[in-house]
């Protein structure tokens, strides 16, 4: 089964600069979750910037995963002082393996926490599509499924976890994937 992507988009509440408590709070946890995922099982790779450094996320070299882009709904800043995004772009085994990282420990945590920090907007939080073995997905790519996602709703091209699709864009179980699903990839 080829890879599957995975992209997230949140807008923060506060910029990333602010020194505000709540916005260190959700830095500091973000780095811990961050560093968890990477070593999950189903982990394969994720977007980071080409030469380790840090920086706004408009002017991050990030190699082979494209320019950092961001989906049309987005109005904060683009400067490191400015910027209110959270975006991370990913590549997993499957669904299951992904599933298990996300709704687990202490990422399971951060989600429960989410609306301390980012904001609702109504748009979807994130996105899924098949990926062909050896290609790596571009920001570009997972703006552009996202969009397809809350345009469009569940397709074989953007999915979430309880609407997902098959590589051959068979739909690939009823009731999504969790402990009462009746098929995980």
């Amino acid at each position: 089964m080829p890879p599957l992507a995975l992209y997230t988009f949140g807008v923060l509440k506060s910029p990333l600069a602010d020194p505000a408590p709540l916005t260190r709070e959700f830095y500091d946890i973000g780095e811990a979750v961050y560093e968890k995922i990477s070593q999950h099982p189903g982990h394969l790779a994720h977007a980071q910037a080409a030469d380790g450094e840090r920086g706004s996320h408009f002017e991050t070299d990030w190699g082979a995963w494209g320019e950092f882009v961001v989906p049309t709904w987005y109005d904060k800043g683009r400067t490191v002082e400015t910027t209110a995004l959270a975006a991370t772009l990913s590549l997993w085994t499957g669904l299951r393996p992904a599933f298990d990282a996300i709704y687990t420990g202490q990422l399971r945590e951060a989600l429960n926490r989410r609306y301390d920090w980012f904001e609702r907007r109504g748009h979807p939080g994130y996105v899924f599509w098949c990926v062909p073995d050896g290609v790596t997905p571009t920001w570009q790519d997972g703006v552009t499924r996202l969009e397809h996602l809350h345009s469009h709703g569940s397709t074989p091209r953007a999915f979430t976890f309880h609407d997902s699709f098959a590589p051959d864009g068979t739909p690939a179980r009823k009731s999504g994937v969790g402990p009462n699903s009746d098929r995980v990839n």
